[in-house]
């Protein structure tokens, strides 16, 4: 039998034939019900057997357009059963953790009703509207944490949806708490199946009389389970016998029948994709969604799923998109549109805190089981949590869906989830989706912000600049040791181990060769950096505001933060303030410094500043993450528009040239830049109330170059003034709508280089120095003709053995690519990177 029939059972052979035989369970009902249900045995003293759909996408991989489309049908059948002008009063609730996803699609087929589901997780700041537990639960307390209170308030019906209608007790727990607080007059329960005992099934209509309140119910199917009696000793003593023998598989096994020691050994790549998730749109009900929410994700998710399809590996056939406990709906969205763009055989399911026997048969529902760390610091402390039906069933990739906070040190760990499927998926990509968080009643007065939020740090107790060049929203992490050889960060980041703000490179200390190339490039460049400091600075003065808060992105801006300031003082008799704060791609800007930000200087002023672009990302990261703020804080004005000195890439209208050139503050790392380090961001070392971190290289001021840096460029002010006023003049009458060019030049180059990840590719001057400073570089793409510019890239790549490829149409000067698939094996014993 094929690894995928093993997984999916074999043909006509029914998926809870093995627990009947054995426990003598009997499944009566309707025709469909053995089609819709199989049978395992549940690690849980409160109930022996589990009902296991095959429809639900939970515990068994199915097609998402199938899952989906019975959460539908049963939307649209409490729509025709309450009529119109009822169904656009009523509010769905779905129960957490199986049913979140089910209870959002029956809301799209119901309408435009909102949604909400119970959760397990609290949520701080957030208020409980009520709560339930649920009786044969493996984790029993439910929280309801809607964002408006006034949801659950109204008097149309309440649509109450879960999987299975087992024994009524759970509905019944949840409508004694709801109608104590929102009487209402009419429920209506939906299940895929209703399997209640005859005893049971008289227990909610007389329920529903006693609290003077219609309850309709809506199921996909009917039937009983007929357990024998003693069948949860027997179903215990079951799971004893083959805890022992059944658990996850070796990953070069071919079946589940040995237990895996230890942790598995990844042997897959693990890589992430960037969804774009749209700002302001929740990961899912936890606070509610509502319709125009709902129509904002519907007008993305052909966008994500076209990124997810993007990244898959060439050649995927059998595609996985895993979603995590609770976050069900949006990764079965993603996988029904990802099905609905390609020919990939897509399939959906989810990991579960639910503890379930594994069992290695045709005749039984739970084939194989991937047990791995609980990875979203869960209020009930740390603990095992399960995938099932994963290993073994031939998915050539899998697309694994978590909110961002789950996106942690144990979700990457040795134990995570990553490694575990990444030992028996070739392919495995994390999709990170933005945790939602509702925004409080009332933001905190500036009086009452927390004493997280000090006065910035300055020099010369935090960087050799002079106090008043910059104000460090930043924390001193200085007695950390965070620095890692740059082989071992390279291997961590590309796996998926580690992300690349989690740690800092070894600072790289220029030869004396390299450094008298850093000094003849200031002595040539200098004049040409101050006019397009000039010109950039006029720009701002003139659109943005005639006395701007300059805030530069930590560390490269902060250089050209200080510069700008000069210039405004020089030539306008200005005193500008200026900060410097991180940004971190993938996680966004210090909400915290903004924070601050907001307290002390009108949003409006504010002016973020960068040294140059490359292919966009931080402009977008940027633009995305100041999208977050304003949902999270309600705080409105700050701009997204960057301003840099050089914008090779066309990605931002702000700028002194569109020149590809040598700045030489990109020549160096903290040398150049005050003896900051680059900004961390780790979650042991930044709480939710901190700002980022950074480290001072006090040892280094011997080797410090940053004012001679400011110097030389300053010093060129007085013979460039007209030449400023000229080419400012000129800027500001022209067009300057970004067109993206070097976006396009970095997506074609990764698919012509086989790369098929554009955060390998770093274009420009600036991007690939930092590329051979800081990464295990490949190659480097050079213009053909490209000059002097180049000198000191071509000594890097001499120095560490990186070819250099000449490139005719090029928009860079250069182009760095980082080592693809890098592994340590991918160099040399001298660390040189290797032809592939």
């Amino acid at each position: 039998m094929t690894e995928r029939a093993r997984a999916e059972g074999g043909a006509g052979v029914w998926s809870g034939s093995w627990v009947a035989e054995r426990l003598g369970v009997e499944l009566a009902g309707d025709d469909t019900l053995t089609g819709l249900l199989g049978l395992a045995l549940r690690r849980n003293p409160k109930r022996a057997h589990l009902l296991v759909s095959n429809v639900l996408g939970k515990h068994v991989p199915q097609s998402p357009s199938v899952v989906y489309g019975h959460g539908v049908a049963l939307g649209r059948r409490v729509r025709e059963l309450l009529g119109a002008e009822a169904a656009e009063r009523a509010v769905v609730l779905g129960y957490a953790e199986t049913a979140t996803g089910l209870g959002h699609s029956v809301a799209d087929g119901l309408g435009p009703a909102p949604y909400l589901h119970s959760t397990r997780r609290p949520v701080t700041g957030v208020a409980r509207a009520g709560g339930f537990e649920e009786s044969h639960s493996h984790a029993t307390s439910h929280l309801l944490l809607p964002e408006d209170p006034a949801l659950l308030a109204g008097d149309g019906p309440l649509v109450l949806v879960d999987d299975e209608f087992s024994t009524g007790n759970t509905v019944l727990n949840t409508v004694r708490a709801l109608h104590e607080r929102y009487p209402r007059k009419r429920y209506v329960v939906v299940a895929l199946v209703d399997m209640r005992s005859p005893a049971d099934a008289g227990r909610l209509e007389e329920f529903a009389r006693d609290i003077g309140a219609r309850v309709d119910l809506v199921t996909a199917a009917s039937g009983t389970v007929r357990l024998p009696e003693g069948v949860l000793e027997k179903g215990q003593d079951l799971v004893a016998r083959y805890e022992t023998r059944t658990a996850e598989p070796a990953p070069a096994g071919p079946s589940g029948s040995a237990a895996e020691s230890g942790p598995a050994r990844p042997s897959g790549s693990v890589g992430r994709v960037d969804l774009r998730w749209p700002g302001g749109v929740p990961d899912g009900g936890r606070h509610g969604f509502t319709a125009a929410q709902r129509d904002r994700l519907e007008s993305a998710l052909p966008g994500m799923a076209e990124r997810i399809a993007g990244a898959l590996p060439t050649g995927a056939r059998r595609v996985l998109v895993l979603g995590f406990e609770e976050l069900m709906y949006a990764p079965l969205r993603l996988a029904h549109s990802l099905e609905q763009i390609t020919d990939t055989d897509v399939r959906y399911s989810t990991t579960t805190r639910s503890p379930v026997l594994a069992v290695d048969d045709p005749g039984y529902a739970i084939r194989t089981r991937l047990v791995f760390a609980a990875h979203d610091d869960p209020a009930d402390g740390p603990g095992e949590r399960y995938a099932y039906n994963v290993a073994g069933a031939g998915f050539d990739a899998v697309v694994a869906v978590v909110d961002s906070a789950a996106d942690t040190s144990a979700l990457h760990g040795p134990d995570g989830l990553l490694a575990r499927l990444a030992a028996h998926v070739p392919h495995v990509l994390l999709a990170v989706v933005p945790s939602y968080v509702p925004e409080a009643p009332q933001a905190p007065q500036a009086s009452e912000r927390p004493a997280m939020l000090p006065e910035p740090l300055r020099g010369p107790d935090f960087s050799s600049y002079a106090p008043d060049e910059v104000g460090w929203l930043l924390q001193d992490l200085s007695d950390v040791t965070l620095e890692a050889p740059t082989e071992e960060r390279e291997e961590a980041i590309q796996s998926g181990g580690a992300h690349y703000a989690e740690s800092l490179p070894v600072e790289y200390q220029p030869s004396e060769q390299y450094q008298e190339l850093f000094h003849a490039a200031l002595a040539t460049s200098a004049t040409r950096l101050a006019r397009a400091v000039g010109a950039v600075t006029e720009i701002v003065l003139t659109e943005r505001s005639p006395r701007p808060v300059l805030v530069s992105l930590a560390r490269a801006g902060t250089p050209v933060g200080v510069l700008m300031r000069r210039w405004a003082q020089f030539r306008h008799g200005l005193d500008l303030p200026h900060y410097a704060v991180s940004i971190v791609r993938g996680r966004g800007i210090d909400a915290n410094a903004l924070r601050w930000l907001a307290d002390r200087h009108d949003p409006a002023d504010v002016v973020f500043v960068d040294g140059w672009t490359g292919k966009g990302a931080i402009t977008r990261e940027l633009a995305a993450a100041l999208s977050d703020f304003e949902v999270s804080d309600g705080v409105t004005g700050f701009d997204p528009e960057i301003a840099v000195l050089a914008d090779p890439g066309s990605c931002v209208r702000t700028y002194g040239t569109r020149d590809d050139f040598l700045i030489p503050s990109a020549c160096l790392n903290s040398t150049v830049s005050g003896l900051i380090s680059r900004t961390v961001l780790r979650a042991d070392l930044v709480g939710p109330h901190d700002f980022h971190g950074a480290k001072f290289y006090r040892e280094l001021a011997g080797a410090d170059l940053s004012p001679d840096f400011l110097d030389a460029v300053s010093a060129r002010f007085p013979d460039v003034a007209d030449t400023v006023d000229a080419q400012a003049k000129e800027l500001l009458s022209a067009d300057r709508t970004p067109t993206w060019e070097g976006w396009a030049a970095v997506e074609r180059i990764s698919e012509e280089y086989g790369i098929h990840d554009v955060n390998l590719v770093k274009p420009g001057v600036g991007e690939t120095t930092r590329v051979m400073l800081r990464r295990v570089p490949w190659k480097v793409l050079a213009r053909a003709g490209a000059g002097a510019d180049l000198d000191h890239v071509r000594l890097l790549a001499e120095q560490r053995g990186v070819p250099v490829e000449e490139v005719d149409d090029l928009p860079y000067t250069c182009v760095g690519l980082i080592h693809p698939k890098y592994t340590r094996g991918a160099t040399g014993a001298d660390g040189k990177a290797v032809t592939l």
